[in-house]
Formats: C-alpha cells, structure tokens, sequence
C-alpha cells in the first residue's frame, strides 16, 4: 500500500512523501508523487500515532473490571482519537481486585485483537501517599514491598511496563531499586516527597513522574517540591494532562518550556466513561464519581478530581492552540518521547522506514480523519 501526503511528519517537520507499508510496518519512504498511490490524502497532517502511557478507561470500561471483551472493544474503538499504543492503568483497589485485572490485560495481550497495541501495563498505586492519594481509594492504599510486587507481576506475566509510586514511603526505596533492575518505569506520583526525597529516588532509579503539578507536592520558592524536581531534573519524563482543567494552560506552557521537547509526556488519565453519553452513573476504585459537563471527573460529592474524558486529538489541540506549545514539542510528547521512556522507539514513535505502520490523518481542525495501527486502517 502506498500513501502520500503533501505534509507528512518526519525528521521535525512535514514533507511532502509517500509511504510505502507492507504489512505492518513502513518499508519505505518515497518522494511525493515516486508512484501510483492507493491513498492520497492532499494537504492533510499525516503524523505518527499516538501513545498514551496513563489511561484508565474508555466506552464504559475500566482497567480494573477485568473483562476480556472491554479491553478488546477499547483497542478497536481508541484509534478514533489517534490512539494507536497504550498502557491500560489500573487504579489503587485490594490485591484480588489487581491481580485480576493484571491477568486479564496480559490474557488480551498475549492473545488476539484488534485496534491499538498493548504495550505493557501502567500500575497507578497501591504504593502511594494517603495525603496525595486524589481519588484513589484510601482503604487499599499499601506500603511499597518487592515481594508485593512480584505477586503482580507474576500475575500479569511481567507485562508490568510502568508504575506510579510514592517514593518517600518506599523503605531504603528497595522497591524502587528493584523496579529499575527488573525494566519496570518507576514514575513518582500521589506522592507527598520533599524535593531531597524526589532526588534520592532518582538517584536510586526513578525515570518520571505522574501527572505533574496533579498529586504531588507543590512548588514554592523555598521548598520546590516535586514540581520543583519536574522543572529542575530536565532528563527525567513527566507526564501531563492537556485537557485546561486538571492544569491551567499557562502552568502548562511553564512545563513545556522548562521541560523542552524531550521528555514531556501527554496523557489523558482517562475514565470509563470518556466516549460515553452525559449522565451516567459511574465508579472509580469502587468509588462513585461524577463527570461535569466540561467532561471533568470528580469524586461524588467532593471537589477531588478524578481523572477526564480527554480525548488525545484534543489534547495536542489545546496544547499547541491554547497553551502555544510549539508543534513539534507536543507532538513528540505523545509520540516518540513516550515511545523512549518504555524503549520502544526502535519502532514506535516517528514515521520512518521499518517503524511500524502507526499513523494518524489529521484535519487542519485536529479531527481525526484516518487512523493506521500496524498498517491497518481503523475508520
């Protein structure tokens, strides 16, 4: 199959080329006009699919509902915002709960489906700080163990890719060592760490951090905290939720430019009820949560967020449109700075010869008018 564009994305910037896939993967790269294309898609943005590392649920489903078909329907409906790689998140609830739902991702990945890839797992807690906790459930909150740890990892045959944790309850941070050794991201997050604690803990292997400024200690000129530690520690990921509510679009600006364009990440930290009708009754954690018209997400009766609806189009729409990101910087953030924290950049991530066929059609507007995962159209 052979596609072309008059802007397609490599190297920085857009191109005017065709694209060679066969299979799953892009063989090729054409000058534009080289051949006879089977799809040309004129002026509009073609651009590498995007990742979205901490998401928890879509369509009515939730990570932690260990359902085969839920899952399945996820990946085969996400790609209509671009989504084509994902880390299906769990959030904090009892053992039985996690060991569940980490046997079921791994069931699906292991098996056959369609849509976006699996990449791994995001284990969003039970390691975290009861003060920092957000929405997640307090009662299944538990102090960081290794052999804990195994248990889930075992459970979900070590497609664990990545966690969030609280470093400062990590004892002798041994879970946090041990995590580095193994492969698993350790990303600080709903956590309470002082500006020194953050610094041993990447000192001792911590690679990100979870939904900065949301979570976490805040930064103040005497006691930076841990959003001191995302703007001073440059090479270390952290993520960001793009939808203008969780962070204000100025907060946003300040953390893309300190960050530069290599080690932000957008995500959507979305809920089971993103891509469903407004009024429904929906839980987090076994928790009762409401959604605002805006399609914010808060705990039943409380001014605690829970999470959002964001859909990731939208969310590179607001950062280049409303927080003036420039474009690069935020494609890269859901593109190939997410695809190097879990060392998949050797295939995902960017739009060249051999990387897998993973591509989004964008409209001027940012609609999504074609999604590719592996070569395969979605729309």
């Amino acid at each position: 199959m052979i596609l072309q564009s008059r802007r397609v994305w490599t190297a920085g910037q857009f191109l005017p080329l065709q694209l060679q896939i066969e299979g799953d993967r892009i063989v090729q790269v054409l000058e534009y006009g080289s051949r006879e294309p089977d799809e040309d898609w004129g002026d509009k943005r073609i651009v590498p699919g995007f990742i979205d590392v901490h998401t928890h649920g879509a369509y009515g489903f939730d990570t932690n509902d260990a359902e085969p078909e839920g899952l399945r329907d996820w990946m085969r409906r996400i790609p209509e915002e671009g989504v084509t790689s994902i880390l299906p998140t769990t959030v904090t609830q009892m053992p039985e709960v996690l060991l569940a739902s980490v046997k079921n991702v791994a069931d699906v990945a292991e098996g056959e489906y369609e849509g976006a890839e699996i990449l791994g797992i995001h284990f969003e807690g039970p390691f975290l700080d009861m003060e920092y906790k957000g929405a997640q459930p307090p009662e299944a909150i538990a102090v960081p163990s290794v052999e804990q740890f195994k248990k889930y990892q075992e459970a979900a045959r070590g497609h664990i890719r990545y966690i969030t944790l609280a470093p400062e309850h990590d004892p002798g941070l041994a879970l946090t060592r041990y995590l580095r050794q193994t492969g698993v991201v350790v990303s600080m997050g709903h956590s309470c760490a002082t500006y020194e604690q953050a610094m041993m803990a990447i000192a001792n292997g911590a690679a990100s951090m979870t939904h900065v400024y949301n979570g976490m200690t805040a930064f103040t000129h005497r006691k930076p905290g841990l959003v001191g530690v995302a703007f001073r520690v440059r090479d270390i990921y952290g993520e960001v939720i793009a939808d203008g509510h969780h962070s204000h679009v100025s907060a946003l600006n300040n953390f893309y430019q300190l960050k530069g364009r290599d080690f932000a990440m957008m995500v959507t930290d979305s809920l089971r009820a993103k891509h469903c009708p407004p009024g429904g009754k929906y839980q987090l954690g076994g928790h009762d949560i409401e959604i605002t018209a805006e399609g914010l997400a808060y705990l039943k009766g409380t001014s605690t967020i829970a999470g959002s609806t964001l859909h990731m189009n939208r969310g590179l729409q607001i950062l280049v449109e409303k927080a003036m990101i420039p474009f690069d910087s935020a494609l890269n953030s859901c593109t190939i700075n997410p695809a190097r924290c879990l060392g998949v950049d050797d295939r995902k991530g960017k739009i060249c010869a051999g990387y897998d066929a993973d591509l989004v059609v964008l409209e001027d507007n940012y609609d999504v008018a074609q999604t590719y995962c592996r070569g395969r159209r979605m729309l």
